[in-house]
């Protein structure tokens, strides 16, 4: 399963060429195309998965998550592709529930807004001004600070479960290779 991720990733990840093209990354590409950010540590993609799940659910904007992420990736030293990969999270199938979600959690923190209304936008494929009028009403605080809440959750378990899966994956090599080197050469 490991290596069928990698390869979907080497495939579906950004390339560093492709970042250093882009018109809006060219001013970053000097730091952005530094090669400890593309290398697959065990400390860099742990950091990647958790800002790429920061970013990914709390920005919510298709094409500005890619290139959000990539930026905050170079302060943490974090790994671009696995950070730009993991804002694809949040795509058309998750993104109802994550905003239901962020809803619920604004709403039990004491911020009021309308799920009534959130579904009946959803349902009648409103136009991107209903959207923005349903948000400029009191829905605001309580969608923001539920995707806060659930994005920075989501980070920190992303975070824990890369690095443990890291672990779990390198001992596994390792078992590998003290196995072949105790079997010693078969002449």
């Amino acid at each position: 399963m490991v290596e069928r991720f990698g390869r979907w990733l080497a495939k579906n990840a950004p390339k560093r060429e492709e970042l250093a093209e882009h018109r809006w990354m060219r001013p970053f590409a000097g730091r952005i195309l530094r090669s400890e950010l593309w290398r697959f540590t065990r400390r860099s993609v742990p950091r990647g998965v958790a800002i790429g799940l920061l970013v990914g659910i709390f920005l919510m904007i298709p094409g500005l998550q890619i290139i959000g992420a990539a930026l905050l990736a170079v302060p943490f030293r974090a790994n671009i592709p696995v950070a730009a990969a993991m804002t694809f999270l949040s795509n058309p199938a998750t993104t109802p529930f994550i905003l239901l979600a962020s809803i619920f959690v604004g709403n039990t923190l004491g911020f009021r807004a309308d799920t009534t209304a959130f579904y009946d936008l959803y349902e009648s494929s409103a136009s991107a001004s209903e959207w923005l009028a349903w948000l400029a009403s009191s829905a605001a605080p309580a969608l923001v600070c539920g995707l806060l809440i659930i994005a920075g959750a989501a980070a920190a378990i992303g975070y824990v479960i890369a690095d443990l899966a890291w672990r779990w994956w390198q001992g596994r090599k390792w078992k590998k290779r003290a196995l072949r080197q105790a079997d010693g050469p078969n002449d």
